[in-house]
């Protein structure tokens, strides 16, 4: 499977509560920080979710 690393770009205030789940659930809790994940079609759709508050790049 691809990798894909995750970057918290904008704030979570404001976001809706299912937004919020799906950064979290993706290991995003600050502004800033980075992680890489393996891209399912699980983690893709939570990208989906919160792509305007998360720069994506491919690995």
């Amino acid at each position: 499977m691809a990798k894909i690393r995750l970057t918290q770009i904008r704030s979570k205030n404001g976001a809706t509560k299912r937004q919020i789940s799906n950064l979290q659930n993706l290991g995003l809790r600050k502004m800033h920080q980075t992680v890489e994940v393996e891209l399912t079609p699980v983690t893709k759709g939570m990208v989906q979710k919160v792509l305007h508050l998360v720069k994506v790049e491919e690995i």
